[in-house]
């Protein structure tokens, strides 16, 4: 059976707690894994996660920043150490090229996995598998950060009603759906849209255009939300969103599931983030992360 979840590793901003490991997120979708932000300590998150390194094929890099990268050089090592038997891709910054080189090469190592280093330079495509295509957008952080996006492809959800009032069965079904009409009878006439999933990460940012391209029309929306609202100016000064900030783009932008998470050590209320983002607005599913829990992407609109 296919899967698509959030397994969340970490959810601390700047330093880990006695509670909250650095960042770290892994989407599996359906046979693949995409890795977020591998901070320190990501690879026993992983251990505890239930997650092994043959689970990823793609590592997402929003930043070089400690709390978002400093777990590379060890789930790199791990790919390798385990002999990972697919190759693995890793997207990041372009102008932090030099970073990603020291963490790659941070200590001696046997390489024996394929990693592909497609460096992230300008907003767009990064990549088209068929099964879904992942872009990138600029974000505003004191040093230079993109937010990802998977898209599925939209698909046409064939009615059987409408079918057997046509008297299409059979290989027939396939014909149609391949050639567009059959018999005069048109594929509109019997099948409707089925619209692709949507998934978005936003991690240390402001306000900004490509928070909302990100945002827009997501089943799920994994942001950030470093401060409560009535620190919003600290929160500007750093590059960084509050929970009111982050329940308004999920409301604005249509999000069907909210993960709000890179919370600052500062708070000890996590129950105040969802509050906030409440009464911004947004009516949806909300989910405040927690280290090492799992959670599903909504189910397909029909």
């Amino acid at each position: 059976m296919s899967v698509r979840e959030l397994v969340v590793l970490g959810t601390a901003s700047q330093v880990p707690t006695r509670h909250r490991n650095h960042n770290g997120y892994l989407l599996r979708w359906d046979g693949e894994g995409i890795l977020f932000d591998p901070g320190e300590g990501t690879q026993r998150q992983m251990l505890r996660a239930g997650v092994a390194a043959h689970d990823i094929n793609r590592i997402c890099v929003t930043h070089f920043h400690g709390d978002h990268a400093l777990g590379l050089a060890g789930v790199i090592q791990r790919i390798n150490l385990d002999r990972v038997p697919h190759p693995v891709t890793a997207h990041y910054p372009a102008s932090g090229q030099h970073f990603f080189d020291r963490l790659r090469y941070a200590t001696a190592y046997r390489e024996s996995v394929e990693l592909h280093q497609a460096p992230v330079a300008a907003d767009g495509v990064l990549a088209d598998t068929g099964a879904y295509t992942l872009d990138a957008h600029r974000l505003s952080h004191p040093v230079e950060s993109y937010g990802y996006r998977l898209t599925e492809p939209d698909s046409r959800r064939m009615l059987p009603g409408r079918l057997a009032e046509h008297g299409i069965a059979g290989p027939d079904v396939g014909l149609l759906r391949r050639t567009g009409e059959l018999r005069g009878v048109t594929l509109d006439a019997v099948s409707e849209r089925r619209r692709g999933q949507r998934f978005a990460f936003v991690m240390d940012t402001r306000l900004c255009d490509g928070v909302y391209a990100l945002a827009e029309g997501c089943d799920m929306l994994v942001i950030e939300s470093t401060f409560l609202d009535e620190d919003e100016r600290l929160a500007t000064d750093h590059g960084h969103l509050t929970a009111g900030q982050a329940g308004r783009v999920a409301r604005e932008a249509g999000v069907r599931h909210l993960v709000l998470t890179h919370f600052s050590q500062r708070y000890t209320e996590p129950d105040l983030f969802e509050a906030q983002a409440r009464a911004a607005g947004f009516e949806g599913q909300l989910t405040v992360a927690q280290d090492l829990i799992r959670v599903p992407v909504p189910t397909r609109h029909h």
